[in-house]
């Protein structure tokens, strides 16, 4: 197996040896026009043009595979698979993944069709034109899939809002260079990766923008340091040996971003070697994320590489890169302001390494705070601008419990509690209607599915919960599961609003796909929905009933349909590989095929509802909702604004309870 990291370092073991090879220095502070936002106050509300990730892709180095392939493997009795060939980092890949074949795949390279999961090195032998593999895998394993972080019309800040270096990633993630806001020790920024490019310039295909720079920018004035981002330069080692070179000799500090796990392409640890000594004394913390973090002194000055997904960076420099800058600069190193709070629901972590797990905290009526983990992937930089601060999980666990409590290093000093927590399904309708709300109340929105809003209004967590749940026996929406969830008696159901759902297919629908019978062609590939979510209820009940009228039993008969393990988590990221001939077909609401340029196929309409506990009825911030979500305003913007969409005779009454 592939030896990815040198010895794994604890974090306080590292700063303990890099700063014995480093004396404190004193750094000026200059400004640069990219980053005066930093700080400002936002004058417009964002709203994202493209989904990120923009494309389905391998968060590790490894095989991309049909997990099908896979079922049996073990260390005893290894899969035999052929490698169809390479898929590199920005560049589409043209081959296609069958039963009992693989694809070399780097890390960020988008995932071939064919293929849901990738398969890791470390669990790998290359052996001519085979690979054997030791292990199975499950379908999204290894895979950041399209929009699962950020889908394309959705508004990500909102005016008003004070910009933080969380807000600054988010808006480079989207292609923004200039920031609309109401009228501020010299280290070096550098980012690496051929699939690298700067916002403000058309996205490429398998392209993603350039994240980190800006982050790392922000994070290091917040310091009171002079960031210079040098610009972004392919994974070749004689070119960064010559940039950061170059950089050494003109700046105090030098930090890249990317190409750090010594997996295929990464360069930047014999870089640091081959400029001057002693070189790399850290190579591979023992955190999560943040693992991938290189760490040099080259003749006397810091030089860091931090790993290159954002959220990565982020954790290792504010957990490492920090204290580290801070005891170089001199700067007193603040102790962190924590707070209390119980996680909602059991956390896998991986035991192993530390565990740096993002949250957003909810304030409770008793005045507790409770933990909602907000990032599930190293990628989601937006998602990141949704949390309050981060909880730690030591090595030795592989779990936090449900109702365990945890401390939550704060990223500000104060937390301020909203006036309105809401807790659900995200849906595009939302953004409509909090746009009408804004200035009026502050609320805190955690979108982690229906189920998981329905579960925090039960422990009253959530003032509000929005859910979109088809009863497979009644085939009605929303109403059962109130029962279901013991929440009879204790919270009512208000209408929301109707949106389409169909067939998604790419324009003039060249496989005249027209109902569920047609998933169980020879010619065509679907991608599914995630498990728990309303629209893959849809899924199986129509393809339950199209097996029994073909005579085959379900359990049987999904086996048949290709792509039914591969997963979205979005109605984004299943318009987006429809559009990107990933697949063929795929359900999802109309708006996202309008924005795609897609053809849709209406199958039926669903109700998206809202759940609210009786003893929050009189709660004012819960009445300006109800208010807003009842007005002829409200109903006029979402039919204009959402292709799709409409609004109910009932909309904004109790329909139940």
């Amino acid at each position: 197996m592939a030896k990815v990291f040198h010895r794994l370092m604890r974090v306080d073991e590292a700063l303990e040896l890099v700063k014995k090879h480093l004396k404190p220095l004193s750094l000026e502070l200059e400004y640069v026009p990219l980053t005066e936002a930093l700080g400002r106050i936002l004058a417009e509300s964002i709203v994202s043009s493209l989904d990120y990730p923009p494309f389905a892709r391998a968060t590790v180095d490894g095989y991309a595979v049909d997990s099908t392939s896979l079922m049996y493997a073990d260390e005893e009795n290894p899969v035999k698979l052929r490698v169809l060939g390479e898929v590199k980092v920005g560049v589409l890949p043209e081959l296609e993944v069958r039963l009992g074949e693989a694809a070399e795949i780097h890390t960020g390279a988008p995932i071939p069709k064919g293929a849901d999961s990738v398969v890791m090195s470390e669990y790998t032998k290359r052996v001519g034109d085979y690979v054997l593999v030791y292990r199975p895998t499950y379908p999204g394993e290894n895979i950041a899939q399209t929009g699962a972080d950020l889908m394309v019309g959705e508004t990500i800040l909102r005016r008003g809002v004070v910009l933080t270096s969380r807000e600054i990633g988010a808006l480079a993630a989207i292609g923004f260079n200039k920031v609309p806001v109401y009228r501020k020790v010299k280290v070096a920024i550098i980012s690496t990766g051929s699939e690298v490019q700067p916002p403000g310039s058309i996205l490429k295909p398998g392209r993603i923008y350039d994240v980190n720079s800006f982050t790392i920018f922000c994070m290091l004035k917040e310091l009171g340091c002079q960031p210079d981002i040098l610009g972004i330069y392919p994974d070749d080692f004689e070119v960064l040996s010559e940039v950061i070179g170059r950089a050494l000799e003109n700046y105090d500090v030098v930090i890249s971003s990317g190409s750090t796990s010594a997996g295929f392409g990464d360069v930047i640890y014999r870089v640091f070697n081959s400029l001057g000594k002693p070189g790399v004394l850290v190579h591979g913390l023992l955190i999560r994320p943040g693992k991938p973090t290189v760490v040099a002194v080259i003749n006397g000055k810091l030089a860091l590489g931090l790993p290159g997904f954002p959220v990565s960076a982020i954790i290792a420099f504010q957990v490492f890169a920090r204290p580290l800058i801070a005891y170089l600069t001199g700067l007193p190193v603040e102790s962190p302001v924590r707070v209390k709070a119980v996680l909602p629901f059991r956390i896998k972590t991986g035991g192993g390494v530390k565990t740096i797990i993002p949250v957003s905290l909810t304030l409770n009526s008793n005045g507790s705070f409770s933990a909602y983990p907000v990032v599930e992937e190293s990628g989601a930089i937006w998602r990141f601008t949704l949390s309050d601060g981060f909880i730690e999980c030591p090595e030795e666990r592989d779990f936090l419990d449900e109702d365990e409590k945890v401390y939550v290093t704060l990223f500000s000093k104060a937390i301020k509690p909203a006036d309105l927590i809401f807790i659900g399904s995200h849906c595009l309708g939302l953004d409509v209607l909090f746009d009408y709300l804004r200035g009026r109340l502050t609320m805190k929105v955690v979108n982690i599915g229906s189920l998981g809003g329905l579960l925090a209004v039960k422990r009253g967590e959530a003032d509000i919960a929005g859910i979109h749940l088809l009863d497979p026996e009644t085939l009605q929406y929303n109403i059962s599961f109130i029962e279901r969830y013991e929440l009879k008696g204790r919270a009512v159901l208000v209408r929301g609003y109707a949106r389409m759902q169909g067939f998604i297919v790419r324009p003039g629908n060249p496989k005249k796909i027209k109902s569920f019978r047609d998933f169980f062609r020879e010619d065509v590939t679907i991608i599914n929905r995630n498990k728990g979510s309303g629209t893959r209820v849809v899924i199986d009940e129509g393809l339950r009933k199209a097996s029994e009228s073909l005579g085959l039993k379900f359990e049987e008969a999904v086996k048949k349909i290709k792509g039914y393990t591969f997963e979205a988590k979005t109605h984004s990221a299943v318009a987006s590989a429809v559009a990107h001939g990933r697949c063929d077909v795929g359900i999802g609401i109309e708006a996202v095929a309008y924005i795609y340029g897609l053809d849709f196929i209406p199958i039926a309409e669903e109700f998206y509802d809202f759940v609210i506990l009786k003893d929050r009825l009189q709660k004012n911030s819960v009445k300006i909702f109800l208010e807003t979500l009842s007005s002829d305003a409200f109903k006029k913007a979402l039919t204009e604004k959402l292709r799709g969409y409409r609004p109910l005779r009932e909309t904004g009454s109790i329909v139940y309870g």
